[in-house]
Order: structure tokens, then sequence, then C-alpha cells
């Protein structure tokens, strides 16, 4: 797989090993600021890893409620003049996003700024209509444990840097449908729901995500806009990621790693091989 331009970058090292030093080179996953504009109106600048620009701010006006359907991005281009370099994406949004662009700053400054309150952010939610995800998704444990070494294998930039981390879409059958690697890990989600959007498969209510890192609330938050059924992360979840999963009926997954898992939230999406669903036994 070709990697996306300035994705890596290249520098002179120094290695210490078994008592000695060496002058070497190693590769550095890219960090550049992305300028995301509406109508020529600078809305945020997001720190991330270059590459696959247009599907991140796709995904992040829709995440973070910038605009509510895909129809209404109308056109994004990535501008790439010598003072942009690249590094600034500029939106044509309709004209009813336009016209409450003012309010849509404010309420998007007040969230991100806030230091996040669960209660409000869940209530948030709600206000933008967004429904629990798919009740009717079903997924096997056994096909859960064999994604996070397809995401791996398909990690090309992170084989490379150990640097990045990864987001991956998933069919029910544990098809990886898209990948996508960010220094940022609520980016790589951007990245992969901005590829859903824009090939209108939102809402993603057919499909299982798998995050590389830990499932923050950001991450869960982003989910369930996109109307993910199942998250997991093969790493653990914040507090207030599992209430919001709870309080939304996400199920919400940590620590898949070989056969195990952890279920925080919605364990009835669960089933066996036969299509049953699978009962907890007590520990005690």
């Amino acid at each position: 797989m070709s990697l996306p331009g300035r994705s890596v970058e290249i520098t002179g090292v120094v290695e210490w090993k078994a008592g000695c030093l060496r002058r070497c080179t190693d590769e550095l996953s890219g960090e550049e600021p992305l300028e995301l504009r509406i109508g020529g109106v600078p809305i945020n600048v997001i720190m991330r890893t270059p590459g696959y620009d247009i599907e991140l701010a796709a995904g992040f006006l829709f995440t973070e409620g910038l605009v509510q359907r895909g129809e209404q991005v109308l056109a994004l281009e990535s501008l790439t003049d010598t003072e942009a370099r690249g590094n600034v994406v500029s939106a044509e949004v309709a004209p009813e996003v336009l016209a409450g662009l003012d309010r849509l700053k404010r309420n998007f400054y007040a969230a991100s700024g806030c230091g996040v309150c669960g209660k409000t952010s869940i209530e948030s939610l709600r206000v933008r209509m967004i429904a629990p995800p798919n009740p009717r998704f079903r997924a096997t444990g056994t096909m859960l444990c064999e994604l996070p070494e397809r995401l791996r294998n398909a990690q090309d930039i992170f084989g490379r840097t150990g640097g990045l981390h990864a987001a991956a879409i998933f069919d029910p059958q544990g098809k990886m449908c898209v990948v996508r690697e960010d220094i940022g890990r609520h980016n790589a989600v951007d990245k992969v729901i901005g590829w859903a959007l824009r090939r209108g498969l939102v809402p993603l209510d057919e499909y299982i995500m798998l995050v590389s890192g830990r499932s923050g609330f950001e991450i869960v938050q982003k989910a369930i806009v996109a109307g993910v059924p199942v998250l997991a992360s093969v790493s653990a979840p914040s507090s207030l990621a599992v209430r919001m999963a709870r309080e939304l009926h996400l199920t919400l997954i940590g620590f898949l790693r070989g056969e195990r898992f952890v279920v925080y939230a919605g364990e009835d999406r669960l089933q066996d091989a036969g299509g049953n669903p699978v009962v907890a036994a007590s520990a005690y």
C-alpha cells in the first residue's frame, strides 16, 4: 500500500545498543496542522497526520455536529497553493448550514473547550436526535477476537514508525472495509467515518468499529453519532465513555486481545456461533 505524502518523515538519530552508540536514520509519524474552512471562514485547526484529509474533514464536520447529514456537505477541496501547503481543507455546505454558521461555531467551541461535562454531552446527543444504535445487530465473540490481528496487519504506517493510532470498520462477518491511521485517535475515527459518509454508508448500523488504543468519551461519542452498534478497543475505556455507552445502548468492548475481551455495555448484542444469545455466568 502506498502511503500518503508527508505521513512519514525520516530523521537522523543516535541509537544506543549493547553499550555502543551509532548514527542511523529513523522514521517518524508525520504531524501537521490542518485548517478547516467553511465558506472561506476558518472553523478549526486539527493536529493530524497528513493523508486522507478530505475524509477527516467530512468526518469531523459530521461527528462534531456542524452538519447533520452527508448531503449537507456539497464539496470539499484540499488547498494546495504555496501558503496552504496542503494543510487547508475548504468545505462548501448547504445554505441552511451556512445560515446557522455563527450559532454552530459558538456551540462547537463551547463543547470542545468546557472540559466535557458528562450530563451535558449526553444531552447534546439527544438534542441532535441521535438515535440509539441498531438494537438488532449481533456479533459473535469468536469473530470479534479475530479483528485485532486484521487491524494490526493493515497498520502500514505504525509498522514503520510505531507512533500512530488506527481505526477500522468491519462488516458483520468480520471483513475489514476500511482502516485509517493518525497521530490522534479521534482523527483516525473521523477519517473512517468520513470515508463512510462520502459513500452513503452512514448510519453505520450494520458495522463494527475497532480502535487500536483506548476508548475515551470522544471516540464513543463519534461512534454513536455515526450509528455504530459495536465499538471495540484493544485497551481500556474511560468511566465517562462507559456511562455514555450504557445510557445510549452502544455495545462497548475493551481489552480485545487474544481470546479475551471485556464487555462494558450492551452485552445483549453478543451471540454464539449458532446465533443464540450469550448469557454471562456469575463469577461468584
